[in-house]
């Protein structure tokens, strides 16, 4: 895993569908500077947990845009890919109506960049090239702040779907430590106390709890 807190979020060009239906061959993350960005890797369209990520993230877009914050999904399918399931029935295994952008990383090069790919290649004394583990992104999920610096990373195996409402709730804390200067205890949620980062301010709020 790649330690990315505090460093600048891996910059990218890439073709992505956009509104679910719109094909852009130079999507990029620094179009969105000035708004949070949760950036989120999934393995492969048309599978399983896949699905419900992407349709959770969809299902609390109004919160992600209260929020000034910018969500996009990337894969290591083609756009195609990514097109043909935005546009397929969710009755039928698609993920139609979702509206965020889904980049494809055909190249793999994203997921290496992140430190997300399951695997890695490998080059024989021969010149053979192979690849070990699995040639898909594992479920790695990024917050950059409006500067471009990413501040949260979690990266999950393929069977463990990730929880919208801790994604939230990151972004919320990240949001009062900008605008107070409080850190965000363990369980924070918007609108409880948070702390001063002294040894004092640990003592107060803990004698509160």
């Amino acid at each position: 895993m790649k330690n990315l807190i505090g460093k600048p979020a891996p910059d990218f060009k890439a073709v992505a569908v956009i509104n679910g239906k719109e094909i852009s061959e130079d999507f990029n993350l620094a179009d969105f500077k000035g708004k949070k960005i949760v950036l989120f890797f999934y393995p492969l369209d048309f599978t399983f947990v896949c699905p419900t990520e992407i349709i959770a993230f969809q299902d609390k877009m109004e919160e992600f845009e209260k929020r000034n914050t910018v969500v996009i999904g990337c894969s290591v399918d083609s756009a195609y890919s990514h097109w043909a399931w935005l546009n397929t029935p969710r009755d039928k295994g698609g993920i139609e109506g979702v509206n965020y952008p889904l980049v494809s990383d055909l190249d793999k090069t994203i997921s290496m960049k992140y430190g997300v790919l399951g695997g890695s290649y490998h080059i024989a004394e021969s010149g053979e090239i192979s690849f070990e583990g699995e040639p898909v992104a594992l479920r790695g999920l990024f917050l950059v702040d409006e500067d471009g610096i990413i501040q949260h990373q979690v990266i999950n195996n393929l069977g463990l779907g990730r929880s919208v409402k801790e994604v939230l709730r990151m972004i919320d804390a990240l949001t009062h430590l900008q605008k107070f200067g409080e850190v965000c205890p363990a369980d924070w949620e918007e609108g409880q106390e948070a702390l001063t980062p002294t040894f004092e301010g640990v003592a107060a709020y803990l004698s509160k709890h």
